[in-house]
């Protein structure tokens, strides 16, 4: 990571974005808990549906602690790269299916 575009994630930015915005700051840690709570899916799976969500929205933060967070659940880095292929296809795909957008733009010409 780019020091000059994601500056590294410290202890005093987090505390200064708490100290900001408290009341979001809980909330969003509350409704994170509960979403990677187990329950149906296991820790395991959702931190794999997190590193693949993580590089659909390419967030060097959550791409690095998610890839750490499947790891400590149990993940083989062959689990993690599989996750990451099926992301890739998933932006190609769709790339592929908004093709027919513009074949509709274009007409029949």
């Amino acid at each position: 990571m780019s020091d000059d575009l994601y500056p590294k994630a410290t202890r005093a930015l987090a505390d200064k974005r708490r100290t900001l915005a408290p009341d979001a700051e809980a909330a969003f840690r509350a409704f994170s808990e509960a979403a990677f709570r187990e329950g149906v899916l296991t820790q395991k799976t959702k931190q794999l549906i997190a590193v693949a969500v993580a590089h659909a929205t390419q967030c060097p933060y959550c791409i690095k602690g998610h890839v750490k967070a499947a790891a400590r659940a149990g993940a083989s880095a062959e689990e993690i790269m599989e996750a990451i292929w099926v992301t890739a296809e998933m932006r190609a795909g769709a790339a592929v299916a908004h093709s027919l957008i513009a074949l509709d733009t274009l007409g029949d010409d």
